[in-house]
């Protein structure tokens, strides 16, 4: 009897510890530490508001040149954010710049900080070949319990996660510019992300005061999916010349209330943007002569100075 009583409690203890490990492995991740690869625009301002939020970021590129720019736009950007945000506490906008940037660092060497991070967030030029790479060579020294996620709005998620043996640790994290003051991010789900994974990405978006909406991989997820369609059809009036560029842009901002008429949009994004490769079989994304011409001339948009409009 008292080998089974004896044999009973070692069983329902290896029960309880089976269970104290399953729930441990379901549980999600609490993201702290963030690696953002990618110090332009969107890497840059995916690195503000995560440290803004309390985080420890570290913000790779390839030379300390770019950093430093990438350093001083953030700057810059919190003071505008300050300005409005402590319009009558100077004092409170001061300290939270400064524990903001506390919160910051820098480095070139994304191997060496990946060591100690709880979620990589790419950022850099959507390029499939460039990123698989990148995230190729992370893959092998990252922990194991680290997420990786990518911020193209371009690519598929999916063949990017395959180039990692971590594809249950794998999503998308899909920011708007600009990224402090947008709202949005798209939260990508493959087939292989994890619920976990999933949930950890979700709540480290509201974490840095961003509104996640959930997406499968499909291209161009949900905002580019119905905007480019309506971007590339603007285009196709005018180069019809049914409208004018000016009047298309007035139409949808008196008439829809969008905050941005088509072509200033176009112009905004740059028009060296590759929306064609979303779906290219998909008639609603076939290129434009016009767009091509102006990519061609190196007339990419506000980056340029000029695109569809001027720009001083």
């Amino acid at each position: 009897m008292a080998f089974a009583t004896r044999h009973f409690v070692r069983a329902a203890a290896s029960s309880s510890a089976a269970a104290a490990a399953a729930t441990a492995a379901a549980k999600k991740l609490v993201v702290k530490h963030v690696t953002v690869i990618g110090g332009g625009l969107m890497g840059a301002g995916i690195a503000q508001v995560a440290a803004a939020s309390g985080h420890t970021v570290v913000l790779v590129d390839q030379s300390d040149e770019i950093l430093k720019k990438s350093t001083k736009g953030i700057e810059e950007s919190l003071k505008r954010v300050t300005k409005k945000k402590f319009a009558d506490k100077p004092e409170a906008g001061a300290e939270f710049i400064e524990k903001t940037l506390k919160n910051l660092s820098t480095s070139t060497d994304a191997v060496a900080v990946v060591h100690s991070t709880d979620l990589v967030i790419e950022a850099i030029v959507e390029n499939q070949e460039i990123k698989n790479e990148l995230f190729k060579r992370l893959d092998k020294f990252a922990p194991e319990h680290t997420i990786f996620a990518s911020n193209t709005s371009s690519l598929q998620i999916t063949q990017l996660a395959n180039s990692t043996t971590r594809q249950d640790r794998f999503g998308g994290l899909h920011f708007f510019n600009p990224v402090p003051m947008m709202k949005l991010v798209e939260v990508i789900k493959t087939p292989m992300t994890s619920q976990k994974t999933f949930e950890s990405l979700v709540d480290f978006s509201k974490a840095v005061g961003k509104s996640p909406v959930s997406c499968k991989d499909t291209p161009g997820f949900i905002v580019n999916r119905l905007l480019v369609p309506y971007m590339m059809e603007a285009v196709r009036l005018f180069e019809r010349g049914d409208a004018s560029k000016e009047d298309i842009d007035v139409a949808m901002k008196l008439g829809a209330g969008y905050p941005m008429g088509p072509f200033e949009l176009l112009d905004y994004v740059g028009l060296d943007t590759r929306w064609h490769s979303l779906e290219p079989n998909n008639p609603l994304f076939a290129p434009s002569p016009l767009l091509n011409k102006l990519v061609e001339e190196k007339k990419l948009g506000k980056k340029t100075g000029e695109g569809f409009y001027k720009y001083k």
